[in-house]
């Protein structure tokens, strides 16, 4: 329960920080921040308590696509082209999809 509340809240003070566009802290970017970690934490969660019921490609996938998600959005804040943060995201998901999937795999 804990790793989820503090994943978010990272990720929701990360996206505040980059929504903020270096200007004075205001309500709707703490506000934008909580709302990020709250749909971040959410999410967590919910995979972490269903992920015993998926085979082990199905969960690495869940784990990559919340992962390309989450780092491409932040990565889509930081004023960088769709494109661009389409690609990262897609990277960094391929690549936490393939490192779950062996750490899943060796465990069964």
């Amino acid at each position: 329960m804990i790793v989820p509340v503090v994943l978010g809240l990272v990720y929701g003070y990360y996206a505040a920080f980059l929504a903020r566009d270096a200007g004075a802290v205001t309500g709707l970017n703490f506000g934008f921040g909580m709302l990020c970690a709250a749909i971040v934490a959410g999410l967590c969660f919910l995979l972490g308590r269903t992920q015993r019921a998926m085979i082990p490609l199905v969960r690495a996938a869940a784990y990559g696509a919340l992962t390309g998600v989450a780092v491409g959005f932040l990565h889509s804040l930081a004023d960088n082209t769709v494109l661009d943060a389409t690609i990262i995201g897609l990277a960094v998901g391929a690549g936490m999809a393939a490192a779950t999937f062996y750490i899943f795999y060796t465990r069964e």
